[in-house]
């Protein structure tokens, strides 16, 4: 069965596309490849016998910049910028759901600790008695 010999899940960084390919797969030149590379528009993988392989990822560098070149009129200056640009965004976007998880994690520690009262010799529960203590302030200055 080929269905049990092929992975499930293609890793969108797995460097497993030739340059002509890729550039097929693009709808590019593969010359237009080796000129994004030496430019550093899509710097693909190395393979052992040093020739270019280029993952699903890549892939879909290559067909913004061939939409932002031909569809939208963009030199390849604004192109690198805008690629500059959406990375920034992407790494941002990972620290900020990071971030976000630290601080649901915190949100459960805090329902816990606000789980605290007050037991008698008796076993008997008693919230009454018990005093948080006041929340410090911000100092606004």
């Amino acid at each position: 069965m080929l269905e049990d010999r092929l992975p499930q899940v293609i890793d969108p960084d797995a460097p497993i596309f030739t340059v002509s390919v890729a550039a097929s797969l693009a709808g590019m030149h593969p010359q237009t490849l080796r000129g994004y590379d030496r430019m550093g528009l899509v710097v693909p993988r190395r393979a052992k016998g040093r020739g270019r392989r280029y993952s699903p990822r890549d892939i879909s560098r290559l067909r913004l910049i061939q939409q932002l070149s031909q569809e939208e009129g963009i030199n390849l200056n604004g192109i690198r910028r805008i690629i500059d640009m959406r990375d920034e965004l992407d790494q941002m976007q990972r620290k900020l759901d990071q971030m976000a998880e630290l601080m649901a994690r915190m949100t459960e520690v805090q329902e816990e600790v606000q789980r605290v009262f007050l037991a008698g010799p008796g076993g008997e529960v008693d919230y009454s008695r018990y005093r948080r203590p006041p929340r410090p302030r911000a100092i606004e200055m």
